[in-house]
């Protein structure tokens, strides 16, 4: 649309369904690189995307020309397909329902990006639900344990 100007940031986390490790380390790049070209034509710009076994961080420079839920249910739903059309996984493979989304101002994109480039050295720290529970809370999000993402032990 002309005349229309933006600048919104957004970092989107959603997990494998049942929290499995399913998402092989050694088709991590090939799945960032058809997430990135999921982001861009939807007219937004993938600033980093960091697949780890069991969850996936996208951080987005967002154009508002659809709605936030109907981006993120897009990108699932065709990552889904591209996953299991490469059989990468038994069985069939499938994100969780729902998802976090959390918005930065434009002086966090460097921290934010380095933040999820450095997934593997974070999680030697917390676990994912450490992570997620951690970003609701610093977000000053209300939710409750039993709405979370599965979590398997």
């Amino acid at each position: 649309m002309a005349n229309t100007y933006s600048q919104i940031y957004l970092q989107f986390v959603f997990a494998v369904r049942g929290r499995q490790s399913l998402i092989p380390p050694q088709h991590k790049e090939e799945l960032h690189k058809y997430i990135t070209s999921l982001v861009q034509n939807r007219k937004s710009k993938l600033l980093a995307v960091h697949a780890m076994p069991d969850h996936i961080h996208l951080f987005v420079g967002f154009k508002p020309v659809m709605a936030i839920a109907d981006f993120v249910k897009e990108i699932k739903v065709e990552s889904n397909e591209f996953i299991n059309s490469k059989k990468w996984v038994k069985g069939k493979f499938a994100w969780q329902n729902g998802y976090g989304v959390f918005s930065y101002s434009h002086s966090h994109i460097i921290r934010v990006i380095h933040y999820i480039q450095n997934q593997e050295a974070h999680h030697r720290k917390s676990t994912f639900k450490e992570e997620y529970t951690s970003l609701l809370e610093k977000f000053q999000i209300a939710f409750e344990d039993k709405y979370l993402f599965e979590f398997n032990q």
